[in-house]
């Protein structure tokens, strides 16, 4: 019989009460209990970053005073029971009636999205750093982000989107660069060749 316990969840503003497993971690609960599947569910050991959401002590008045919504967390690796005395912000609860966080903006104003999978934490991570430092430099930009793995890219794009949403620069305007079509020999089946040592 599985040990099962009663808790309270401040996510996005809202309070939830949750019957969860003991062993449930806060990234379960957000995506398979609450329906908040912008966490992504990655390595499950803390390594990727997918799971990044914004975590500060419950009712402390640091966003009041300025400072933001909190530490970028894992939580993947923290137990949902662990995150009842903490205020949560997921990537649902980053934008506000007003709009996208500007975060948020830059990344799709500068092109940043790729496939998606890594880009609530990144954004997360950035949300954080910027609270912290309006204006941060290259080197702490990369320090910051450095726990969010992304597979689509060098992150140059990630680095100017926070750049941006900083007010350090403008989006770069080049024109994409016109590509060449392929030759019509490549679209037919070429024989196979065996490679003898």
């Amino acid at each position: 019989m599985r040990k099962t316990a009663t808790i309270r969840l401040h996510v996005n503003g809202e309070e939830h009460a949750l019957a969860v497993a003991v062993q449930r971690t806060l990234l379960e609960a957000l995506r398979y209990d609450l329906m908040l599947t912008g966490s992504k569910q990655g390595c499950d050991k803390g390594d990727c970053g997918a799971c990044t959401v914004l975590a500060r002590p419950l009712g402390s008045r640091l966003q009041a005073a300025g400072f933001g919504r909190g530490e970028a967390i894992l939580s993947c690796i923290t137990l949902a029971a662990d995150a009842q005395d903490l205020e949560i912000t997921t990537i649902e609860g980053l934008a506000t009636p007003s709009g996208l966080d500007p975060v948020q903006r830059a990344f799709a104003d500068v092109g940043a999205l790729q496939c998606g999978f890594c880009q609530p934490g990144m954004m997360l991570s950035a949300r954080a750093l910027l609270d912290k430092c309006a204006k941060p430099t290259l080197p702490q930009i990369q320090e910051a982000l450095s726990g969010n793995l992304c597979r689509c890219t060098g992150y140059t794009k990630i680095y100017e989107a926070v750049e941006v949403a900083a007010g350090l620069r403008s989006p770069a305007s080049r024109a994409p660069v016109a590509s060449e079509r392929a030759a019509a020999s490549d679209s037919k089946a070429q024989a196979v060749q065996e490679i003898v040592p």
